[in-house]
């Protein structure tokens, strides 16, 4: 069992291809192949699968391409990812790196050190427009008063978690609810890192990443 798994739910996601190879790359160098790559091609209609099946089959990496035989949504395709990852830890990861990937880095790091069971990226901070900034706030403060009073007030971005919480997921019997809440629901010891940019929040209206279905 590898140390590290890295989850990218991969839609539409042609362009950025160089760009997450190069991402995906320079970890491997960093932990000296001690991680694992799992991607879920989500029945994307451009050549982000075959050109990931191209581009690794000589890298040396350990990886796993897995394909949905149709879209699902980004929470299904991550929950794919999390049911195939062998790492003790893992992190789930937008695949056009809305995120910055020292941000990884500094989750695995939390979880090394025992930390905490699951960390999040949590948004402080937005660039979008006035009317999208008053959108979310209104989501996350209705969505914090009728469903998770515990999610912060900016809602969170990505994730890492330990073996722990990864199996407490994956006993949960309906999958298609919110991967969020269930995060949160499991319980276990949480560690936020304040991001700030102009990205989407993992459960954001509308939704995560792409096409969220898991609400």
């Amino acid at each position: 069992m590898t140390t590290r798994s890295i989850v990218f739910p991969i839609y539409r996601n042609q362009a950025n291809i160089p760009s997450l190879l190069q991402a995906v790359a320079d970890f491997h160098s960093r932990y000296q192949g001690d991680i694992e790559f799992v991607f879920v091609v989500d029945g994307s209609p451009d050549e982000s699968g075959p050109l990931l099946v191209e581009e690794l089959k000589a890298s040396g990496y350990d990886y796993k391409i897995i394909f949905h035989s149709r879209n699902f949504g980004s929470f299904t395709a991550i929950r794919t990812g999390l049911e195939h990852a062998s790492g003790d830890q893992v992190a789930a990861m937008a695949a056009d790196l809305q995120e910055p990937p020292e941000l990884i880095v500094e989750f695995f790091s939390k979880l090394e050190k025992d930390e905490a069971d699951v960390v999040f990226g949590q948004r402080t901070g937005r660039s979008d427009p006035p009317l999208t900034k008053f959108l979310s706030r209104a989501f996350w403060t209705a969505y914090r008063r009728l469903v998770l009073p515990s999610m912060p007030s900016g809602g969170v971005d990505i994730f890492a978690c330990n073996r722990q919480v990864l199996e407490a997921i994956l006993s949960i019997e309906e999958p298609n609810s919110s991967l969020v809440v269930q995060l949160f629901w499991v319980g276990f010891r949480r560690k936020f890192v304040p991001i700030g940019g102009a990205n989407e929040s993992m459960e954001q209206a509308p939704g995560a990443w792409h096409g969220v279905s898991g609400t």
